[in-house]
């Protein structure tokens, strides 16, 4: 693994992009390291530990502003987080048949976060299990074989639906991202053994994005009003969206 200045770089604006609405940043790491021509054995648990890191940030930030809530996360990680690492542990899937479907989904979701603008400030819903427990399996399903945390699929519903505030969405994304990246992390330790990531090099990017989480958790707790925080939320699913397309 090389971390060059130039990636060092981006992983601290991506990871400030992403924590300043409760994500970890894998979506966007998995695209730099991508670029830089990494390999792909190293790429996915690179960025799920980079994700373990910016999430664990950002879900203190956001959680000791007493935005975090318990049977908000719940009902989704209870299905979450033993599906990421099932998926973590071995588990394929062609992704030349459900890309187009996601990118199709996202882009829908950013809309909505986008039109909805100041209107959409109804009461938080309570949210029903029978939707919570498939969703989170299908979640963790899926980010564990992309390797990623899955908050940039729960975020939108959890604001769409308004089964969430934006800062109890940030706050229970981080905590959602945290718990499955681990889950994701696991199931490749028990199917490989050592992830084969060189100290050195990934210290650097740690650092970054450990920096980069501060920064953007700390503008998304105390400067960032609620119509903001939807925006850069549909900024973020943009751009996963771009980088699955490419």
């Amino acid at each position: 693994m090389m971390a060059s200045a130039g990636l060092v770089l981006a992983v601290f604006v991506v990871a400030g992009l992403y924590a300043s609405v409760g994500h970890g940043g894998a979506s966007g790491y998995l695209a730099l390291l991508a670029l830089a021509g990494e390999p792909p054995a190293t790429i996915r648990p690179t960025a799920l530990l980079l994700n373990v890191l910016v999430s664990s940030i950002a879900l203190f930030r956001f959680a000791g502003r007493g935005h975090f809530r318990w049977p908000i996360l719940l009902p989704f990680a209870v299905t979450a987080v033993p599906c990421a690492f099932l998926a973590g542990w071995g588990w394929s899937l062609d992704t030349r048949y459900y890309r187009a479907m996601l990118a199709l989904v996202l882009v829908y979701a950013a809309w909505r976060l986008v039109a909805a603008g100041a209107t959409s400030m109804e009461p938080v819903r309570a949210i029903p299990l029978r939707w919570a427990l498939p969703l989170g399996a299908v979640i963790g399903l899926v980010s564990g074989l992309i390797g990623v945390g899955g908050g940039i699929f729960l975020s939108p519903l959890l604001i769409i639906f308004n089964w969430a505030t934006p800062r109890q969405t940030a706050a229970v994304s981080a905590a959602f991202i945290l718990l499955s990246s681990i889950a994701g992390l696991a199931g490749l330790l028990l199917q490989r053994g050592p992830l084969g990531i060189e100290p050195g090099p990934f210290a650097a990017l740690a650092v970054a994005a450990v920096l980069g989480g501060l920064a953007g958790s700390t503008l998304g707790v105390a400067r960032f009003d609620a119509i903001l925080l939807r925006r850069m939320l549909a900024a973020v699913l943009v751009v996963a969206v771009l980088k699955m397309l490419v």
